[in-house]
């Protein structure tokens, strides 16, 4: 499935990315830069409706909403980030409400500009770098071998290859006892294995259950667009991994954060998740 440069591509990021700005950004600057023409939607507002899967008929209108939406911008494909989202979208959301558009996941669309963007990438990361992998997605989208590709590209960088692990990504673990630790651990037993120091993260999920390990382990923790932006010499925070390993993550977000946040929404869901300890 190719991209056409010219009809312009809906990137659809989800609900779960809006905790990490700088990755929409980012992505948004790399879809750029290799010349795909791209306007971002995610949020509630574009929701693929699992959030209220346990009422069918919430989630079904939510899912409506969505497809109907991206219709009406016109864009021939719509490309995804979170994998949830995109496997919604083939399985219930499109065949419901028929869409006027291809879907593809923001990875194959970088994937199939990588000579565009190679000449981009001109500083070197010297980093000995584990891809963490999982399986359940890139039965569909040959993700992991589109992110590999990507970071090949980058000039000192190490590529080593985690084992994969079960499901599409580590969100899809949790619901297992003892699943994500157990996950966890053989992650950090691959990196050691292999003499890696720094864990390449896919998705939003395996980002946020990754970072804290920073505080137990000596490694870094990076998503595959921050090792691109950072080969681009392009500046910026990665403002999640910053709050989940401070000692205070309520003084670190700040009044403003909060605010933005809601405070319920904040004491209620933000600050238990940046507070909860490593698993591992």
């Amino acid at each position: 499935m190719a991209v056409s440069d010219q009809a312009g591509v809906t990137f659809w990021y989800g609900c779960n990315m809006t905790r990490h700005g700088e990755l929409v950004r980012l992505t948004m600057r790399l879809l750029q830069a290799v010349g795909v023409s791209a306007d971002a939607s995610g949020g509630p507002a574009a929701c693929c409706g699992s959030p209220k899967e346990a009422d069918a008929r919430i989630s079904a209108g939510m899912a409506a909403r969505t497809v109907q939406a991206f219709n009406a911008r016109g864009s021939r494909q719509v490309a995804t980030w979170c994998p949830s989202c995109h496997m919604n979208m083939q399985d219930f959301m499109a065949p419901a409400t028929p869409a006027n558009f291809e879907t593809l996941h923001v990875t194959q669309v970088l994937h199939q500009h990588r000579e565009a963007l190679r000449p981009l990438l001109r500083h070197t990361v010297p980093a000995r770098v584990m891809l963490h992998r999982h399986l359940g997605f890139d039965s569909r989208v040959p993700v992991n071998d589109c992110v590999a590709g990507l970071l090949e590209m980058i000039p000192g960088l190490e590529l080593t290859l985690q084992p994969p692990l079960p499901g599409h990504m580590c969100w899809s673990l949790g619901n297992v006892p003892g699943a994500l630790a157990r996950g966890q651990q053989e992650t950090l037993d691959a990196m050691a294995a292999a003499g890696a120091d720094t864990l390449c993260t896919i998705f939003h999920s395996c980002h946020r259950e990754g970072v804290g390990l920073e505080r137990t382990h000596p490694i870094r923790v990076k998503n595959w667009v921050h090792l691109l932006a950072e080969a681009a010499g392009w500046d910026f925070t990665d403002d999640y991994k910053t709050w989940r390993n401070a000692a205070d993550p309520r003084a670190e977000v700040g009044a403003g954060g909060i605010a933005a946040a809601g405070d319920v929404v904040f004491d209620r869901l933000v600050e238990p998740e940046l507070r909860k300890a490593p698993l591992v």
